[in-house]
Formats: C-alpha cells, sequence, structure tokens
C-alpha cells in the first residue's frame, strides 16, 4: 500500500491506497472511531481485482486535516467524496464503499451524482430514511446511547480520558468477541488531538441538530436521505451492537435494482475487519459485475 495527499472540497486529505493507477477508482470510507487503516484487507482485494483502491482519512481523522469552515455534517461528507472524485481522477466506472459514516455518505453520495458512482457498497449502517424508522425501538435507542451523550459539553473530556480508552471499550462492545486492539490504537492516532476529536464527535452533533447544516452543502444534505441511484450491496453483522440487526432489517426496500442486503453470520459492527475473506469477496464480486 502507498500513502499520500490530495486536496478536495477544501480540506487536504491523506489517504492509502493500493492497485494499477489507472484502475477503476474505489473509494473506500470509514466510519467513527476507525481510520483508513480500516480497509487494509480490502484495499489489496480490489487492488488484486483491477481496481485503485484509495481510502482517504475522512475529514477530522489526522492526518487529514480539521476543516477550516467547521462543517462535518453528512452533507459535507457526500461533498468530500464527490470532490475527492474529481481530485483522485474517478471516471464514470468509479465505485464507491463506506463504513458507519463512510457509508452514510456513500448512499449520499450516490444519490447526489449518480454520474460518478457505477456501484456502492454500504456496511453496518442502512439508509438513514430507514435508520430513522429504527429509533423509535427501545432496543436501539439504549444500543445508540454514545451518540445522546457526544452532545454534552463534557463528551470531549470523557473520550480523552486515559489515553482515549473509550474507544477501546467501544470496539469491544460493538464486535463482541473481536480482538480490536491494534484498530482503537489506529483510531486513537486520529483523534488523540483534541482538535480532530472535537471534529468527529461534531460529526454527531450536526446529525441531531438541523441547527449545524450549511446552506453550501444543501443538495447534499438531501441526499443523504435520499434512496442511491446506482445498484448497492449492503451488509450488516448478525452480532452488531451498535446498530442492531433487527434495525438494520427491511433495509432493501430502500436500495434501487439491482441491489442487495445480506446478514453476515458471525461479525459484528466491524464485519469487514471480523470476517474479510466473506466480506471482501462479497464486495468484490458485486463490484466487478458488469
Amino acid at each position: 500500500m502507498h500513502t499520500g495527499n490530495v486536496s478536495a472540497n477544501g480540506v487536504r486529505f491523506a489517504y492509502v491506497e493500493s492497485g494499477p493507477h489507472d484502475g477503476a477508482l474505489a473509494l473506500c470510507l470509514h466510519g467513527f472511531p476507525d481510520s483508513a487503516r480500516t480497509w487494509r484487507y480490502l484495499l489489496d482485494d480490489l487492488a488484486s481485482a483491477g481496481f485503485r483502491a484509495v481510502a482517504p482519512f475522512m475529514r477530522g481523522y489526522a492526518p487529514t486535516d480539521v476543516p477550516s469552515d467547521g462543517n462535518v455534517h453528512a452533507g459535507a461528507l457526500v461533498a468530500d467524496a464527490n470532490s475527492l472524485h474529481g481530485a483522485l481522477g474517478g471516471r464514470e466506472n468509479a465505485v464507491i464503499i463506506g463504513h458507519d459514516w463512510g457509508a452514510l455518505a456513500a448512499y449520499g453520495a450516490a444519490a447526489h451524482s449518480p454520474q460518478r458512482w457505477r456501484r456502492a457498497v454500504a456496511l453496518a449502517v442502512p439508509p438513514l430514511v430507514h435508520l430513522m424508522q429504527g429509533f423509535v425501538a427501545y432496543e436501539q435507542i439504549h444500543a445508540s446511547w454514545y451518540m445522546f451523550f457526544f452532545r454534552h459539553p463534557l463528551a470531549e473530556a470523557v473520550v480523552q480520558n486515559d489515553d482515549l480508552a473509550f474507544i477501546d471499550r467501544l470496539w469491544a462492545a460493538w464486535s463482541p468477541g473481536y480482538d480490536g486492539t491494534a484498530d482503537a490504537e489506529a483510531a486513537k492516532e486520529a483523534l488523540r488531538d483534541p482538535a480532530h476529536l472535537s471534529c468527529a464527535l461534531g460529526y454527531y452533533r450536526a446529525l441531531l441538530d438541523p441547527s449545524h447544516h450549511s446552506e453550501r452543502f444543501a443538495t447534499e444534505q438531501a441526499a443523504v436521505m435520499s434512496v442511491p441511484a446506482a445498484p448497492t450491496l449492503y451488509l450488516h453483522g448478525s452480532d452488531d451492537r451498535c446498530i442492531l440487526p433487527q434495525t438494520a432489517g427491511g433495509a432493501e426496500r430502500f436500495l434501487p435494482a439491482g441491489s442487495s442486503m445480506s446478514i453476515v453470520d458471525g461479525a459484528g459492527h466491524f464485519l469487514h475487519l471480523e470476517r474479510p475473506g466473506d466480506v471482501n469477496s462479497r464486495i468484490v464480486d458485486f463490484l466487478s459485475a458488469p
């Protein structure tokens, strides 16, 4: 894998990549609390299939810059994805893959700019219009307590305590049975600086408070609640303790023609790391189909 930097949408993004430079762009977007390193298995498998697989550190995750405009809502993430498509030389055969927050960005990018993305893959988070329906259930509200806690003024202090042990606990809780120590450490490296941590927590504050939205990205924000135009593969772990499987159930109703949804047995929230062989083969097969 190689590393690099690129400017897109007013932000300098750091990224890791693998594959031929003239291959179809496969943009891989991570979530919270994570980093671009989460795609280390998939990048090589995509490269072997002929893709130029690129995984940026999302806005606010070091070594990517904290955005000077302060925008951290989902619409800004959509704009980032579409701008990265152009900055990285993407063509009409590009594909987009997202996990967690990256999944929301992937849905939105594929809905907002269908001419850019031939196919899309989303992991662990169903389309937002479906996800919002699941939040009426007590079990999901209970599992999502952290989202509401992150709005508290003390959230940064609590997460930073004891060398960000909070992040270790989230990984252990969300993917029971998986040793995510190294992955959590990579996430902590991306968030150890207070400004970067505040930016990442700001994603949640903006999601739950429309006053954080920006007119500059109004159409991208609207696209997050739309159905992607491109055929989409949605995968969810059977043991996910962040977004519960019952919350994800029925998400295929909000996916376009040619899409597919599957539950990955024996995997939690970070299914692409827990079952890389199974998950990667499904992704590569779907993205390689004509």
